[in-house]
């Protein structure tokens, strides 16, 4: 028996040992922490290449039919006023489309920065103002570039003034919540707590740009273009604070 899982593996070892000859040579020198900023430059290369395809169909005009098909199917074919579901579940979005409005987002910041100052962490606490208003004023000047008019195919469920690409909801929650659950996880030893935290940022970001197409004012494809230019930002983000962080001008956790 034990011969048997000897042999088992050692030819575990031998595939995994082949897998890594596959790799250029510096890679394989590489740890996986050292590792770690080539993956979040990959998702950032991806997220970004995301949001270029989207906005390169929105302006040939080739998402028209996704983005109808998903508004008329939350919708009452008898009547494109009247949303699918219970009267609480049109509450319910009100309630969570708010999470993401400047206001919730301007209080959260706001109340993190001064939780900062008051424990001395005056590099994190700039950082992180840094961070969330150099992720509104991407998505001001991407709505101003592109300057999509909202749907028109359905009834608003709240009242809106701004252009409709990207997502001002959809991109503002994923800079804000993806950044400071990011910070907040960093803070914690314990793996589940990291996970759960982060969780949270991500059901959060994706419940807000969801709820802003129920609500009929923004296409599906504005939500997916504000999540992938906004998470790639939030990770983006995360990144410099990394290396602000081993060079000493951001405090580092406890």
């Amino acid at each position: 028996m034990k011969k048997a899982r000897r042999t088992k593996q050692s030819k575990f070892r031998k595939l995994a040992d082949g897998a890594l000859a596959i790799l250029p040579a510096r890679w394989r020198a590489k740890s996986l922490a050292e590792l770690v900023p080539l993956a979040v430059l990959g998702f950032i290369a991806a997220a970004v290449y995301l949001f270029a395809q989207l906005a390169d169909e929105i302006l040939e005009g080739e998402t028209f039919r996704f983005d109808e098909a998903i508004l008329r199917a939350l919708r009452n074919p008898a009547d494109l006023a009247d949303p699918i579901g219970p009267r609480w579940l049109d509450i319910a979005m009100l309630d969570i489309t708010a999470l993401g409005g400047t206001a919730v987002l301007t209080l959260i910041t706001a109340g993190v920065i001064g939780f900062l100052l008051m424990d001395g962490k005056r590099g994190a606490a700039l950082f992180v103002l840094v961070a969330v208003a150099g992720g509104s004023l991407l998505t001001t000047l991407a709505k101003l570039a592109f300057a999509r008019p909202r749907p028109e195919l359905v009834a608003h469920l709240v009242e809106v003034s701004s252009y409709s690409f990207p997502s001002g909801h959809a991109m503002s929650s994923a800079v804000t919540y993806l950044t400071l659950g990011a910070l907040l996880a960093r803070t914690q030893a314990r793996k589940r707590i990291k996970a759960y935290l982060l969780g949270v940022a991500v059901l959060l970001t994706l419940m807000i740009g969801s709820s802003r197409v129920y609500l009929g004012v923004h296409y599906p494809s504005d939500v997916l273009a504000g999540w992938s230019l906004g998470a790639a930002w939030a990770m983006l983000c995360w990144q410099v604070e990394r290396f602000l962080q081993q060079r000493g001008q951001v405090e580092r956790e406890d």
